[in-house]
Parts: structure tokens; sequence; C-alpha cells
């Protein structure tokens, strides 16, 4: 995979991210990619590359001895009024665990995501992955549906709901009452608002490549950060010396993590944006931080 990867320009990933974030629709995309196609490069493995295959990021089944998966419904009166999320246990018998919310990118709970929770389900924490999409009917079964579906909803709905997400996991009776989060892209994003939003919601959290919540928010943040960049992400990578700026002058326990050569997406093992070696360090990096912070 990442062999692939550095056979593809880097300008196919730049639009790959602009598509994925709605500066560019499918039609636009795939005409940048036919000017590849004229230099050699063939549109199969163009398409195979950018686009995600989900058979690639199963690292834990969801049949796993060490873990139990489950959907499990929340209220959100502020949000869409019901939520749902993927909920995955470690099968060990104790009274209490470490939780962990898990938020997908912008586009519903994919295969790669709900992996991420059974990930740390076998770390020994207790994950909940909410879909934003559950009020429309749930992630569609492919990313291009679930991107439209998700620029539909109505973004503060939508932060509200995983406000109710968050205060849901946090008050189980087997949560030790500290709440990590950890996201990717939008779900990075949200990482970062939910430690804004309320000082007291979150211990710790983890936005992988995601843009910091609105300013004037950020004068609440008390829980410890750590933050995932990829060398490559201009686009999110400019919001950070500013975000850098309010960290310190708010005394927030953060550390930040730029991994070398690392594009927008690196963790998503289901596309040729993964980087395998700066995957595994920034999730050691993570599971350790939780680890620390939650236990």
């Amino acid at each position: 995979m990442k062999e692939q990867s550095t056979q593809i320009p880097q300008e196919a990933f730049d639009w790959f991210d602009d598509y994925a974030h709605g500066g560019m629709d499918r039609r636009d995309f795939m005409k940048k990619l036919t000017t590849l196609v004229a230099l050699g490069y063939s549109m199969t493995t163009l398409t195979s590359a950018l686009l995600p295959n989900y058979a690639l990021a199963e690292q834990v089944s969801f049949n796993d001895d060490d873990i139990i998966a489950s959907y499990q419904e929340f209220d959100s009166p502020q949000g869409h009024g019901k939520g749902r999320g993927y909920l995955v246990k470690p099968t060990t018998k104790k009274n209490t665990y470490p939780v962990v919310l898990v938020i997908h990118e912008n586009r519903g709970l994919n295969p790669y995501v709900k992996d991420v929770a059974r990930r740390l389900a076998k770390q020994g924490f207790i994950a909940f992955a909410p879909d934003a999409l559950f009020p429309v009917g749930g992630y569609p079964g492919n990313d291009d549906d679930g991107r439209a579906m998700q620029r539909k909803l109505d973004r503060g709905k939508i932060q509200h709901d995983f406000v109710a997400a968050a205060n849901f996991l946090k008050s189980q009776p087997y949560s030790n009452g500290k709440l990590g989060a950890v996201g990717f892209c939008f779900g990075g994003y949200m990482v970062n608002y939910l430690a804004a939003v309320d000082s007291k919601l979150l211990t710790a959290g983890v936005p992988f490549y995601g843009t910091p919540a609105t300013k004037e928010l950020r004068k609440n943040i008390k829980a410890s950060m750590m933050i995932q960049l990829g060398e490559l992400d201009e686009r999110v990578n400019k919001s950070w010396p500013e975000y850098e700026q309010d960290l310190k002058a708010q005394n927030v326990d953060y550390q930040m993590y730029m991994y070398k050569n690392a594009k927008h997406g690196f963790h998503n093992d289901s596309t040729a944006r993964y980087d395998k070696e700066n995957a595994e360090l920034a999730w050691q990096r993570t599971t350790a931080f939780f680890k620390e912070k939650l236990t």
C-alpha cells in the first residue's frame, strides 16, 4: 500500500482531500484525475489508491474473543432527538473501565472507524463510536453517499449529538468517570470542540488532523490534549500556530506530533494515504496517552 502511494503525484492526494471536504464535486475530481491518465497513470490505479478499500482496514475482527460489540441508542434532545453508536467492550470482568468516544470522518460510521473502536477495546478501554448519520438511516455503505448525507445535516445538531454521546458514555455505570475522545478529520475537529465546549466533559483528547474549535470557545479547554498532524496536510496545519498560542495561553497540558511526509488521513489504513510506520507510532502514542490520563 505504501509503495503504491509513493508512485502517485502529491497533487492527486490534494485533489482527493479537496473533493472529500466539499471543495469540488466528483465530476471535477475525476476530470482532474484524467489529466494524470494522459501522463501514463491508469485510472484503475489512481482510483484504487485514492478511494477506500475497507477490507484492508480490519485489524480486529468483530467476533474477536477478547471483545463484545453491540449498538446502543442515546437521547439527544438538543440534537436530532436520538443517536446511535457502536459500543465495544472488553470481555474481561471489571467493575469499571476507562471510556473513549471514537469520532468518524465527515461521512458517517464506516468500517474503518468501527475497527478503531475494536482496537481500543482490545487495549482494555470501552469504546463508543456514534454515527452522525443515524437520523437519516445511518452510514449507507459507501463514503460518497455518506459524505453527501452528512453535508445535508445541520452541523449544530450534529455537534449536540456528539456532546450527548459523550455524556451518555461518561455516565454509564461501567465508566470510571474519565472520558477520552479520539477522532479523525471531522472527528478530530469534534474532539477539539468537545474539549472546548464544556471544560468538564473530557479528561483527554486526541484529534487526528482536525481543525480547532472557534476561538471564543478555546478558553474553556482543560482536558489534556495530544494533537496528531501530518506534515503534508497544509489545509489543517495552517490552523495549528494560532491554536497552539491559545493552548499555551490557557496553560493546557498538550503535546503535538508532526509526522514526517504524512498526508491528511495517514492513519486510515483503507486508502493509499495510509502511512504504516507513522500510523502505528501515532496509535502507540494515543493508547499510551489514554492509559496514562484515563486510568
